[in-house]
């Protein structure tokens, strides 16, 4: 086993020696009290075993019938431990109204009452810091549910612990049920935490905040025309990041790549270990490069004694400047030395409006068919 699940299984073990002591000590004592810790503790124990199981499955990689993974199971085992702590606090609060309203009831008790709770408290702290620890650095959804399972048996015991001290020294009878419904209120508060964050888990919902970060992120890159689609979702200890953008259509293939690579990049820095996928697709032309455009048809219309015609005008925008690529058909008696000082002259021209530029220009000779064009 791994870290993760050995500190899995030690809630285990601590699930049940706690309940087995309280157990015996409540039977002993007649505490409802002490019996209501004996059932949570009795419900971590369980839970804590649906945990083990959730952290062995969860560890298995993706595979041809679970594409993201087995990371779900975690927040399943979640899901399950809130039923749980229902269902148990149910029964207590049943039998503490029951003993408030009439139900006699003798409690005896011992020191061993105020052991049994003095040993709980210590056991739950070691336990809850372990589980924690471990599912931070696992980013666990199950160890964290089992964490906190155990760090709300520190204060329902403490609550327990007054209780018993109300009855023995105060002569208090209803100390001890009023102590179980405490419990029972501190239980279900912890489970209802608990079951909304089972229930975003389990609808793959955004952990929050974690969107604005990333949309920050990705708005530091330029080249970027918009954010179209961003979506997080968990999946055990996994997170799968989906974003897609529009990206300036004066870019390159080049350009656009690098700019998908570095939104990964920025993604991985706000979510570390993230599977990311980005899809890149190219926005409507933009004003400037249409303007580009035209300049560049006028200064060949300009010159349009000088060829037959032209066609396939393309223009990207690269690096503050830009790639003109075309072709341009000459007439079959015009000498080598004509060409090239023609296409010479029109890629000056471009370049003194557009200083920088690049112009790649493909001789085509003509056919009976070409007929100039503007």
């Amino acid at each position: 086993m791994n870290e993760k699940q050995w500190v899995a299984f030690g809630s285990v073990l601590a699930g049940i020696f706690l309940t087995l002591f309280k157990l015996g000590v409540g039977f002993a004592t007649n505490s409802l009290g002490i019996l209501a810790e004996a059932a949570h503790s009795g419900l971590d124990l369980l839970a804590a075993g649906v945990t083990f199981l959730a952290v062995k499955i969860s560890a298995k990689p993706a595979d041809k019938t679970h594409h993201f993974g087995h990371g779900k199971v975690e927040g399943f085992s979640a899901f399950i431990e809130v039923i749980l702590l229902l269902i148990t606090c149910g029964w207590i609060i049943y039998e503490a109204v029951q003993r408030l309203t009439g139900k006699v009831a003798h409690v005896e008790v011992t020191v061993f009452s105020f052991l049994v709770m003095g040993v709980s408290v210590v056991v739950d702290i070691i336990i809850s810091r372990l589980l924690y620890r471990a599912a931070r650095k696992y980013k666990s959804q199950a160890l964290e549910a089992d964490g906190l399972h155990y760090a709300s048996d520190i204060w329902s015991s403490a609550v327990v612990f007054v209780g018993l001290v109300g009855f023995k020294f105060f002569n208090y009878p209803l100390a001890d049920p009023i102590a179980a419904l405490v419990v029972s209120v501190l239980v279900i508060a912890v489970s209802i935490r608990l079951a909304i964050r089972t229930i975003h888990v389990l609808l793959d919902a955004a952990p929050a905040g974690v969107r604005e970060k990333l949309e920050e992120a990705l708005s530091q890159l330029s080249g970027i025309q918009s954010l179209n689609s961003l979506r997080v979702r968990h999946s055990g200890t996994g997170m799968f990041v989906d974003a897609k953008l529009t990206l300036d259509s004066r870019l390159s293939f080049v350009e656009a790549h690098r700019i998908a690579i570095d939104a990964e990049r920025k993604v991985s820095e706000v979510i570390p270990g993230a599977d990311v996928l980005v899809h890149a697709a190219p926005g409507q032309e933009s004003s400037a490069k249409g303007r580009t455009k035209d300049k560049i048809s006028e200064i060949m219309n300009g010159h349009q004694k000088l060829f037959i015609s032209y066609h396939n005008l393309d223009i990207v925008h690269h690096q503050n400047s830009y790639l003109v690529d075309m072709h341009l058909v000459l007439g079959g008696k015009n000498h080598v030395d004509e060409v090239h000082e023609i296409c010479n002259h029109i890629e000056q021209e471009i370049k003194q409006a557009y200083p920088g530029a690049k112009v790649n220009i493909h001789i085509d000779p003509a056919s009976p068919a070409d007929k100039p064009k503007n």
